[in-house]
């Protein structure tokens, strides 16, 4: 019985190796073209307050994995409940916490203003990062627990201003800056609510 060497060696066989294995690493964009996002690098998002306000946030989120959409009137979340069928649907942001934790990467909050501060500290607590609209807190206690909590858990929370970062808001401050108006001193600011009328 004849025995044939190889001339094959140890650092033949690992650039040979790392060759093939090349060809089997494949860039995303040559699977699905320019802008192609495959699912394994999306977020799956929990959205707490769909109607109203919070369905532009919804649509925000829309490019991402919507797992769970929360709101207490169905009546009003029913366009997002509907635009987004495979989301699980949840009256209570609580119960959603209990079902889908382990399901969810990042929470948007984007409920009545004095039910910010609870979600938030909720999703937080759960190790989840989190978008909340405006205001964050009724206190400046509220604040800092939320901030310390944000700490602790080394998670990323963003809080919505919007108004902010609009072009005109920007070209104003430009005005300002070049002295295209003159020297600001005082600046008087208003807010005006629509009026409610309690039956």
């Amino acid at each position: 019985m004849s025995t044939k060497h190889s001339n094959m060696t140890r650092r033949n066989f690992l650039t040979s190796a790392g060759a093939a294995a090349a060809f089997t690493i494949v860039p995303r964009h040559v699977l699905g073209g320019q802008g192609f996002i495959p699912p394994s690098d999306k977020l799956n998002i929990a959205c707490i307050g769909v109607g109203g306000r919070g369905g532009a946030q919804v649509g925000g989120c829309s490019a991402e994995n919507l797992v769970a959409l929360v709101d207490v009137d169905a009546s009003r979340a029913a366009d997002n409940f509907n635009k987004f069928p495979a989301a699980q649907k949840y009256k209570d942001f609580r119960k959603m916490f209990d079902e889908m934790t382990a399901k969810i990467d990042a929470v948007c909050v984007s409920t009545p203003d004095h039910t910010h501060s609870v979600a938030v500290m909720a999703a937080l607590k759960r190790g989840k990062h989190v978008y909340c609209e405006k205001p964050l807190a009724h206190s400046i206690w509220e604040i800092r627990q939320i901030m310390a909590e944000a700490k602790k858990q080394n998670l990323v929370t963003q809080l919505g201003n919007q108004g902010h970062s609009s072009s005109s808001i920007r070209r104003f401050c430009e005005w300002i800056w070049d002295g295209a108006i003159g020297d600001v001193h005082t600046v008087h600011a208003r807010c005006l609510l629509k009026s409610l009328t309690l039956l």
